[in-house]
């Protein structure tokens, strides 16, 4: 319990230190401000791990994941067969020339080539994209633990993972061993949240349109 109150503590004090460094975002920037705001941040969401890990409870940490999405518009698209998911996304891709006097509207279906990714899960258990979106977020289960929006991450003690191991443990085959391995994958987009439980993931870049890479899913699904 001491290790538990000592890290609740030390949370509430890097917490009161991020919001004055979001306090100190707003007035004319003299030098350092986004700088201390990403520490205060990143130290925030380290001791909310530490914390949830400490009381045996589920929380978001990075997975490493190579790739960044588009934070307006990634356009998420799911398809799923009985033991793999595949998730296609549209890559960031800062424009230099862009001043923000304008938006940039993206549809799938115009036949554009974009930078995108995809993204194959392997033995994946479940799978489902939708909500919550970036506006709920501090909704979510996961807030206050970890979460960090518009990223990749793993989900530690996962709840989610404990309830289809128990759904599945009923079967006469059952293996508690076979379950090692999953993992609890949450992917955090603008709109939508994609989340899977399964045993790994590998990572493709494409040049192509959104439309074309739909039917190489589809391909890859039934072959």
């Amino acid at each position: 319990m001491t290790e538990i109150h000592e890290l609740d503590r030390s949370l509430q004090v890097a917490r009161e230190r991020l919001q004055r460094a979001i306090s100190a975002l707003a007035p004319k920037h003299e030098g350092g401000e986004w700088e201390e705001y990403h520490a205060a941040h990143q130290e925030v969401l380290r001791l909310e791990r530490q914390l949830a890990a400490a009381k045996g409870e589920e929380y978001a940490e990075p997975c490493g994941f190579p790739l960044k999405w588009d934070a307006g518009a990634p356009m998420p698209h799911l398809m799923v067969n009985d033991n793999r998911a595949l998730l296609a996304f549209l890559l960031s891709e800062p424009d230099p020339a862009w001043d923000g006097s304008h938006v940039t509207i993206k549809s799938p279906g115009s036949g554009q080539t974009e930078p995108l990714g995809l993204v194959e899960f392997d033995f994946c258990t479940s799978a489902k994209l939708g909500a919550p979106n970036d506006e709920v977020f501090e909704g979510h289960p996961l807030n206050g633990k970890g979460l960090e929006a518009y990223g990749a991450q793993r989900v530690v003690n996962s709840r989610w993972l404990k309830e289809l191991e128990a759904i599945n443990s009923v079967h006469r085959c059952y293996r508690p061993e076979s379950w090692r391995d999953r993992n609890h994958f949450v992917f955090w987009f603008h709109d939508s949240t994609f989340e899977c439980v399964a045993r790994s993931y590998k990572v493709e870049t494409h040049c192509t349109s959104m439309r074309a890479l739909l039917g190489l899913m589809v391909e890859r699904l039934i072959s």
